[in-house]
Order: C-alpha cells, then sequence, then structure tokens
C-alpha cells in the first residue's frame, strides 16, 4: 500500500512539474514599446443587412495588407493565426483570403527576389502535421522563410489536459493520421493531433510590418472567415521597429534568429499621437489602466468577440458605477463555421454588463462572426484612445497564456481614426443608413443558472475554447 502511495505521488509529482513552460518575461514576452505617428488609418471589415434583406460585406482590411507586400521593397514580416482552406463555403461577400495571401507573396517573391520574408504562424494550420498546407507550401517552395510558432513553450491554459499531456504523449509528437476527424474542417488526423490541439494554445497574432509600414488587425487571413466583422490599424512611417523586436521574441521561442532589419529609419515626429505596440498582459494592463482612469462622463464604447475575463468586467462596471457612459456590442457567440454554439461565454457576461446598467446590444450576425476586438475611450478634455488588435478580453488572451498583440493610438478626438471609430460604432449601434448590424439585447439573452456556472468552470479552468 505505502508502495502504491509513494508511486501514486511520484506520478502527480512528474505531472505537475514536467518540462514546465517558461515565464513569459524570460521568453520576451508581454512587450511594451512606444513611438509617435502622424499617418495612421483605421481600416473596417463589416458585413450588414440591408432593407431588402440581402447581406452585403465591404471590406478593407487585406486590400491594405495586399497594397503594403506590393509596397514593400526591403521585407515583409508577417505574423498570423489562421492562413487556411478549411471550412470554406463560397458565398456572397466570401473571398479566398489565404490563397489571395499565398499567391501575393508568391508573386512578390518572383517579382522582388530581394525583398526578405518571413513569415510566422500557428501549427494549427496543419491541424499540428496531420493535414499539409498547399498555401505554406509553395511559400516555402517560393522562397518565404517559414517559422512554426512553437506554441509548447507558452504557459499551460488548460493545465488539466497539458500537465498529463506533456509526460504521456509529447514524446510521441504529431503527424499524419486518419484516426479522427478533423474538427476544423475535411479530413481526418492523428490521435496525437488531437490531443495537442485540446492544449488550447495559439500564437493569436495578427501583425504585418515592411520597412514602409506597421499594421496590426483582429481579422485572420482565414477564408472561411472573411466575412467576419474586423478592425485594423495601418501606420504609415513609423512603428515598424517595435513590430520586429515584438516578433523576434516568437521567432526565438520557435527556434529561428532575432530579425532586426538593417538599415530600419522611421519618420517619428516630435509631436505625433502617441502609439503603443502591446502583447499579451500589456494588453489587459492597458485596458484596466483605460478603465480605471476614466471619469464621470467620459465615453467608453467596446466592440468584442469574446469577452469572459473577470477582472475586466468588473473594470467595466466599475466604470459605469461612477457615471461613465459605456456601450457594447458583442458577439452572440451562435456561429461557427456553419455549426451553432450555445453563447458561451458572451450571453453570461453580458448579463452581467446589463444588471450593471450598462447598454449592450449583440451584433446581429447570420453565419459571420463580430470578431472585432476594439475599445474607445473618450475623456472630457477631448482626447482619446483606441485599442484594437487580436487580443480578445478573455483569461486565456489577457493573462499571458496565447500570443496576441494590439495596438492603442492616443489622439485629440477630431484625429480621422477617432472620429471613424466613432462613426462606424454610431452606425452599428443604431443601424442607420438602411442597415442592419445589431439587434437588442433581449433577443439573445440568457437567465440559465447552469450555463452561467459552465462558463465559469470554462473561464476559470482553461477547459473552454474561448
Amino acid at each position: 500500500m505505502r508502495f502504491l502511495v509513494a508511486m501514486t505521488t511520484l506520478f502527480l509529482a512528474a505531472v505537475v512539474f514536467s518540462g514546465c513552460p517558461k515565464k513569459p518575461e524570460r521568453l520576451g514576452l508581454a512587450y511594451s514599446g512606444e513611438t509617435r505617428v502622424e499617418k495612421v488609418r483605421l481600416l473596417v471589415d463589416e458585413t450588414w443587412v440591408d432593407a431588402e434583406g440581402n447581406r452585403r460585406v465591404h471590406q478593407e482590411i487585406f486590400d491594405s495588407v495586399f497594397e503594403a507586400i506590393d509596397e514593400a521593397g526591403q521585407f515583409i514580416l508577417l505574423d498570423f493565426f489562421l492562413v487556411n482552406e478549411f471550412l470554406y463555403e463560397p458565398k456572397s461577400g466570401m473571398r479566398h483570403l489565404s490563397q489571395e495571401l499565398a499567391d501575393r507573396l508568391v508573386a512578390k517573391r518572383k517579382s522582388n527576389p530581394e525583398v526578405e520574408i518571413i513569415f510566422i504562424t500557428d501549427s494549427v494550420n496543419t491541424v499540428y502535421g496531420s493535414i499539409e498546407s498547399p498555401q505554406f507550401q509553395a511559400m516555402e517552395q517560393a522562397g518565404v522563410q517559414l517559422v512554426w510558432t512553437d506554441v509548447d513553450q507558452l504557459r499551460d491554459s488548460n493545465p488539466i489536459l497539458s500537465k498529463p499531456w506533456r509526460l504521456l504523449f509529447k514524446p510521441w509528437g504529431t503527424g499524419p493520421g486518419n484516426v479522427v476527424a478533423n474538427p476544423m474542417g475535411e479530413g481526418r488526423i492523428s490521435m496525437r493531433s488531437m490531443l495537442k490541439l485540446l492544449n488550447f494554445k495559439a500564437n493569436h497574432r495578427k501583425v504585418l510590418a515592411t520597412e514602409r509600414s506597421l499594421l496590426v488587425t483582429s481579422a485572420n487571413p482565414h477564408s472561411a472567415s472573411s466575412a467576419h466583422w474586423n478592425v485594423a490599424l495601418r501606420v504609415d512611417g513609423a512603428g515598424m521597429s517595435m513590430a520586429c523586436e515584438a516578433e523576434s521574441a516568437i521567432l526565438r521561442m520557435s527556434g529561428a534568429e532575432a530579425f532586426h532589419p538593417p538599415g530600419l529609419q522611421e519618420n517619428v515626429p516630435e509631436t505625433g499621437h502617441r502609439l503603443e505596440l502591446l502583447t499579451e498582459r500589456r494588453i489587459k494592463d492597458k485596458v484596466l489602466g483605460l478603465l480605471a482612469n476614466a471619469e464621470p462622463g467620459a465615453r467608453i464604447d467596446l466592440s468584442m468577440f469574446y469577452l469572459s475575463d473577470r477582472d475586466v468586467i468588473r473594470s467595466f462596471v466599475s466604470a459605469r458605477q461612477r457615471g461613465c457612459h459605456v456601450r457594447v456590442v458583442l458577439d452572440p457567440s451562435k456561429d461557427t463555421f456553419g455549426r451553432t454554439k450555445n453563447g458561451i461565454p458572451n450571453r453570461q457576461s453580458a448579463a452581467r454588463l446589463v444588471k450593471a446598467g450598462i447598454l449592450l446590444r449583440w451584433a446581429d450576425t447570420h453565419g459571420e462572426q463580430c470578431h472585432v476586438k476594439m475599445l474607445y475611450v473618450e475623456h472630457a478634455d477631448q482626447t482619446s484612445t483606441l485599442l484594437l488588435g487580436s487580443c480578445n478580453y478573455t483569461r486565456r488572451n489577457m493573462d499571458n497564456f496565447n500570443c496576441e498583440s494590439d495596438l492603442a493610438l492616443s489622439a485629440p478626438v477630431e484625429d480621422a481614426s477617432m472620429r471613424r471609430a466613432r462613426e462606424v460604432f454610431d452606425r452599428w449601434w443604431s443601424n442607420s443608413d438602411e442597415r442592419n448590424y445589431t439587434v437588442a439585447y433581449e433577443t439573445y439573452a440568457d437567465r440559465s443558472l447552469r450555463r452561467r456556472i459552465r462558463a465559469w468552470l470554462m473561464e476559470t479552468t482553461g477547459m473552454g475554447t474561448f
């Protein structure tokens, strides 16, 4: 009996301490950098239903991405999470974004072979080696340097599975197989790849940098996501060196060399607007700081795909209680690539916000998602801050688990990007111009105690996919 207890204790200790990932600071994650900018644009992809009931789509983000690729003369550094054709169904407004991006980069290598192209991505695009990616194969054959993020280095957001997985299954690796159905699309994958997927670790960033411009977005070049609502900030002439520094942490973590392009020059104005590049936990620190410092009467607008982080929710409630004017547009958590979801976690988070008196509307999605992650705060002194990028407001995205990247722009309220941020949110909120974007809170209100408990457990343990 003593032997059995001793062996069980030894096994549990091995599970807990085996191959523990490094702290984010040792990896160079949780980065923050600051510069001054003049040339910055807010880009918006949006989908709505017109007066005749037809779905309409307006897109700007990847047109700007492709423009930046065409303009590059020295280097192109990309970091995108989803780049694949899984679950793509040709519909109105849909684009083969992953193929378009691959074709653009291959063409760039042929026309300008002196331009260095580095593409950082996540192995989820091959379902961890189970399914080949024709897009990445074509890019690699053309001379694009591919870097597959070593997500095993990241902290465990789902420790209930990750710790035993690291001890029992990780040594066997991943690769092709046909044991289980591909949860992301057609085909079948190995059980080893499926188990790695369930760790829910990801490089979730969406960044493009060249020697001329920087673009950070909530959008993936993922064909099945091409009709999603998304936003981006494009900065010309400054901010690129910050991106190279932040992305070098991913490169080093994944066994590649840091990227510091020689001769990179930025046109940093002395009196330009303040721009911050933030990754991982630094994003959460910024959100909490913005909400804590919002004075009574401040305008706070949030558009979000996933909202479940309890610290952030408490901060929104506190801002409302201080007299801030808070409005929230949330994805109803009902659509995911042709499948129906159960409303977790957004409907449970929304219930708490509405109970506190916060005004909330749901994105009126029809198969697509409100994939936006954008916070706008306007102060009485006519200054404002716009924060957007890849980061959902969840524990996994904000607490140094996933890799994330956001930009925070601080500028007068009459700056063009700030003015457009207000106009876009107001249009979504009020359904102006005979466009239907959002619906009332009661449309998807969920008062189920069972689902509220389930959402809490999924957020706390990391067993949820959000």
